[in-house]
């Protein structure tokens, strides 16, 4: 039987949580810092190569830029794949990240970003600056190239 409070109505129980993160693998990487946007495409491509669907990954980096964590986001469709700020940050935050890189494929090999992607990125990173969290690049990987909005200063 519950207990009642003062006003006879019956006490509500919660849920008392610890959240952490658990390593599922590793990944060798051989760039300590990323200085460039080529670095962390190298490991993008460590995940999102040959894929036949979209998918985001997270790459969050500490306070010198060494990526300490990478996080599928989002697996999509063949075109498109749906991201929430939500999901994107956090990984960033369990990881105590200073800034995080977005990487995603598109499976066509056409590296141009679509209007979804620039208002995706757009939304993280005025997501980021509310958490203090710094959107660093958003990478578009496909057949042997890559886009790097900040390289375009669309960052």
């Amino acid at each position: 039987m519950l207990s009642k409070e003062k006003n006879n109505k019956p006490l509500k129980r919660i849920n008392v949580v610890s959240i952490k993160m658990v390593r599922e693998s590793s990944v060798l990487y051989n760039i300590r810092r990323i200085s460039e946007p080529k670095d962390i495409v190298d490991l993008g491509k460590k995940f999102l190569d040959e894929l036949d669907r979209e998918e985001l990954i997270v790459a969050c980096l500490n306070a010198k830029n060494e990526v300490n964590s990478v996080n599928v986001v989002s697996i999509g469709s063949l075109n498109n794949s749906i991201v929430h700020p939500r999901e994107v940050f956090k990984t960033a935050i369990l990881s105590n990240a200073a800034s995080i890189v977005m990487i995603h494929n598109h499976p066509s090999g056409d590296v141009t970003p679509s209007k979804e992607d620039k208002e995706i990125t757009l939304r993280i990173k005025e997501s980021g600056t509310i958490l203090g969290i710094c959107l660093l690049d958003h990478i578009i990987i496909g057949n042997d190239t890559y886009y790097s909005f900040k390289e375009h200063d669309e960052i």
